[in-house]
């Protein structure tokens, strides 16, 4: 959004500040997405944050607030500036359910609600009463700066590193792993392969990222439980910079979420040309276009997961992602031709 707003400013003789509350304003310094001289970053500091960013925003004409918890900031603004034009980012779970007192009144000062999906759009709608003419929908969008190979790139020698055959097809998850992020369905995915293995041992599941000591406990326990000791492979927090490795060296991307605002992990597994399961039941749809892009199948449902992998791996082929249909709806440019008709009609 940072990179997309700067380029509007270029475009429309605009001026655009970015100001985050948590960031060092040192990590502006070497971003490729806008200059340091437009970000301000309070490195935690919550009171200089909105201190500063009441007092900008009393000249500003729109203000974006990038997370409901951030919402005071735009209502003193608001309260500063009536004239300035507030606009909300709704990414999920943050929004879909009962707020407190004081952010459902915050909801009302909002001129314009970005949500990243239709799914959390229907969720504001209903659950909160927002009329729909305040609701505009701009999915998340693949980085642009993500990079589509790697030099040196040796898929044999990342299998080799997690003892993986080259005829083994290789499921992969990416999330951190925690109970209470347990509704990403890796523990289903998990479930799914007690079944797959029944016909095909050539099965390894890549679950992949950072984890809390207890859930790896409980991750323990349930491939032992279920004999899948060479089955399912926890890699531990990957760098960002081995991320796109991990992705070339996997067969299937599988996550069957239930509560996933969009899921900018299925465009990026997509990007790089896997076949993506997600669930039909939360913003994983919106990333999938509902269906064409990949298999919608229902979360929490072992039986469901296992023949949807079994599909796949038949005709892998046949599932592989359109990349310019997926480029059409979530590249770069299409975010920021959605995000610049929103600014427009502000």
């Amino acid at each position: 959004m940072g990179k997309a707003l700067y380029e509007y400013g270029l475009q429309n003789s605009a001026r655009i500040e970015i100001m985050s509350m948590h960031d060092e304003q040192e990590e502006a310094s070497n971003n490729s997405y806008f200059p340091k001289e437009i970000f301000s970053g309070f490195a935690g500091n919550k009171l200089s944050f909105v201190v500063n960013s009441v007092n900008t925003g009393r000249e500003a004409d729109v203000i974006i607030i990038s997370h409901i918890n951030l919402l005071v900031t735009g209502w003193l603004i608001k309260k500063a500036n009536p004239s300035a034009k507030i606009i909300l980012i709704a990414h999920g779970i943050e929004i879909w359910g009962k707020l407190n007192i004081y952010k459902k009144n915050m909801l009302q000062v909002c001129d314009q609600i970005i949500c990243v999906s239709r799914f959390t759009a229907d969720k504001i709608i209903s659950f909160h009463k927002i009329g729909s003419k305040k609701i505009s929908i701009i999915n998340n969008c693949i980085d642009p700066f993500l990079p589509l190979y790697v030099q040196h790139f040796s898929r044999a020698s990342l299998r080799k590193k997690y003892a993986i055959a080259s005829d083994d097809t290789v499921l992969m998850t990416l999330t951190r792993l925690s109970a209470r992020d347990r509704y990403k369905g890796y523990d289903c995915v998990v479930e799914a392969l007690v079944l797959l293995i029944k016909s095909n041992r050539k099965i390894k599941y890549l679950l992949a990222g950072g984890y809390s000591s207890s859930e790896k406990i409980f991750i323990d326990a349930l491939i032992k439980e279920h004999g899948l000791t060479n089955n399912v492979i926890l890699t531990g927090y990957i760098p960002e910079s081995d991320l796109t490795n991990h992705f070339l060296m996997a067969d299937i991307y599988v996550m069957p979420s239930t509560k996933e605002g969009f899921g900018i992990v299925f465009i990026e597994a997509m990007y790089y040309g896997l076949p993506v399961i997600a669930g039909n039941q939360d913003g994983s749809t919106d990333a999938l276009l509902n269906g064409e892009l990949g298999l919608l199948i229902e979360p929490n449902n072992a039986g469901a997961i296992a023949n949807a992998v079994e599909k796949m791996m038949l005709n892998k082929d046949a599932y592989k992602p359109d990349h310019a249909l997926l480029m059409n709806n979530f590249g770069f440019d299409a975010y920021k031709r959605k995000l610049e008709n929103v600014l427009d009609n502000c």
